[in-house]
């Protein structure tokens, strides 16, 4: 399994012939290494509807007929607008084709900001336990930290974690530290990060900070085995 970072929260999974990709934020991301051109998912993951996670989701979703997994009423959102989505909560489990999906809880917002400048209300925010070929990837999503990551730890063996790190929005370095503790991963990546002034950060500030030593900074376009 080959699993890669591109900037803000956006990571891709490639599996058994299928790539998976999380929170396709790629035009208007400065961060990202992808061209929405060069990128065919066959399975959409959104953890919540903010606009820097939603991304490019429908026009991808049309153009490769990609399946969008997410909460309940963000899939229900796009699927009124001809994409193909399968609705979640949080808590829940299925097991896809390509593997097991399951949401966990997110501390966060979740309002999408509509071209005619509403803020449409898409849903609970969520983390995603991804579980492929006996391997969990973790992707928190944008969340601060919560004591009921000890218990996403103990009952999932996690193998890598994708946590944010930018503060303001989301937990900063110190908090995700904790989070990475309480979760127990085997290696830890920082994410959703520099992409805006107010969620600049030092990554090498976080990896200092983790107990075990368990964390490497992926720059946007490095790819690792798992």
């Amino acid at each position: 399994m080959k699993v890669s970072f591109h900037g803000h929260a956006v990571v891709k999974v490639e599996t058994n012939g299928k790539t998976i990709l999380f929170d396709p934020f790629i035009n208007g991301n400065a961060l990202t290494d992808l061209k929405v051109d060069d990128v065919k998912p066959d399975v959409i993951i959104l953890t919540h509807g903010h606009n820097d996670h939603v991304g490019d989701t429908v026009e991808l979703a049309k153009k490769h007929d990609a399946l969008v997994i997410g909460i309940a009423e963000l899939a229900g959102y796009f699927g009124a607008q001809g994409v193909r989505t399968h609705g979640m909560s949080i808590g829940g489990a299925f097991e896809f084709e390509f593997g097991k999906v399951k949401l966990t809880p997110a501390f966060h917002g979740t309002g999408f900001n509509a071209e005619d400048g509403q803020i449409i209300y898409l849903g609970m925010p969520a983390g995603v336990l991804l579980t492929i070929e006996g391997k969990t990837i973790y992707h928190a999503g944008d969340t601060s930290v919560y004591s009921d990551m000890k218990l996403i730890g103990e009952r999932h063996p996690i193998d890598l974690a994708f946590l944010p790190i930018g503060d303001n929005y989301t937990m900063g370095p110190e908090d995700a530290a904790l989070a990475a503790k309480f979760l127990q991963a085997k290696q830890v990546v920082p994410i959703h990060y520099n992409t805006f002034p107010v969620i600049k950060q030092d990554p090498n500030r976080f990896l200092d900070l983790l107990e075990e030593g368990n964390g490497f900074i992926m720059e946007p376009g490095d790819e690792i085995e798992l």
